[in-house]
């Protein structure tokens, strides 16, 4: 299974801004520090807001941050969400599969059962598995680590 880019670009936004302890982060950092365009993150950060994974703030000194602990973000939910539009084999889209094959095949039985293998495994890990390394990750973000905020 592949992951698409989106997911990917979601993933590694919750990384980004759970290793800042709370910290406002913006997307212009985020671009900077993945070297990816600033409007690629615009439609991620509005997905996480929308999906409560990010809290935003408008304006001058905003930004956004984790909206609950990053132990309480599961990757598989994510994952879930952000690729549910993206069926892995196209028998898998009832409404606009087009396989000739698909009411006998015994392949997506199969690939069924690997997907809900993949997403067992990612939900046993959440966001705080994925930062448990914050120095390392702020040092290839090439940022000192930010002190904790209450």
């Amino acid at each position: 299974m592949r992951l698409n880019v989106f997911t990917d670009y979601c993933l590694r936004t919750l990384i980004y801004v759970g290793v800042q302890n709370n910290g406002i982060v913006t997307r212009g950092e985020i671009a900077s520090s993945y070297g990816v365009s600033d409007n690629h993150l615009m439609k991620v950060m509005s997905f996480l807001a929308r999906n409560g994974f990010l809290e935003t703030t408008r304006g001058k000194g905003g930004g956004m941050r984790l909206s609950r602990p990053a132990d309480q973000i599961s990757v598989g939910a994510l994952v879930r969400l952000s690729e549910a539009d993206s069926p892995i084999v196209e028998c898998f889209d009832r409404e606009h599969s087009t396989c000739s094959i698909g009411a006998v095949c015994r392949l997506k039985d199969v690939l069924f059962e690997a997907m809900q293998a993949f997403y067992k495994v990612l939900d046993c890990y959440t966001l705080q598995d994925l930062i448990n390394n914050p120095v390392e990750l702020n040092a290839i973000f090439g940022i000192p680590l930010r002190q904790i905020k209450n």
